[in-house]
């Protein structure tokens, strides 16, 4: 009796859960993720993610047109492989700019919560300035390869693979300039903060 009194309470709070997960998910999915954001910052966003769109629609397009030609006509476009490995970097680099100018990159903040609190921003000041440091070298190393190699005609295509690697500089470059842009505004954030606590204590 008690087993079996318990069971369908179980059920009802993880039916309970599964909704609530559901509704916080479809919100997450509708909601505008510039919402609040200066116009100049929305701006930014809204171009690169037009840009990142595009190049997705012209990767399935190009997909799709090489497919049905295959399947229908028994003829293949010998640039369409070329040309969608050419635009993957640029799809990549949108994300990754993106990913990080909306706070979505992947982290784990456990060790993070038990550092005390005193050294936390120091610690998180750090942590953006080694992302600023790795993101602008990776940059710098990318202009260099481009400055080399991107003159070279790809074999189908018929393009200069310099449009494809300058992804390469165009998304560390951008994704250094977001963690800077963020660097101040966190530190500026603490710096308004500072005025109040002194005064609330």
């Amino acid at each position: 009796m008690t087993g079996t009194s318990q069971e369908p309470s179980k059920s009802v709070i993880i039916d309970d859960i599964v909704e609530k997960i559901e509704a916080t998910a479809r919100r997450m999915e509708l909601t505008d993720p510039d919402e609040g954001l200066p116009f100049l910052d929305r701006l930014i966003n809204r171009i690169v993610e037009i840009v990142g769109v595009s190049v997705l629609v012209g990767i399935v397009s190009v997909v799709f047109m090489n497919a049905s030609s295959r399947y229908l006509l028994n003829h293949s476009f010998s640039w369409a492989e070329e040309a969608v490995q050419m635009a993957m970097p640029w799809l990549a680099m949108t994300g990754v700019f993106l990913s990080v100018r909306r706070g979505t990159v992947i982290r784990i903040d456990f060790f993070f919560e038990k550092i005390p609190a005193r050294i936390q921003p120091a610690i998180a000041y750090g942590g953006y300035a080694l992302n600023i440091f790795i993101l602008g070298f990776m940059a710098y190393v990318s202009l260099q390869f481009v400055m080399f190699f991107g003159g070279d005609v790809a074999l189908y295509a018929n393009i200069p693979v310099g449009v494809s690697t300058s992804a390469l500089v165009a998304g560390t470059a951008g994704a250094a300039m977001a963690y800077l842009a963020e660097f101040f505004r966190e530190w500026r954030a603490r710096q308004r903060a500072k005025p109040d606590g002194s005064t609330r204590t």
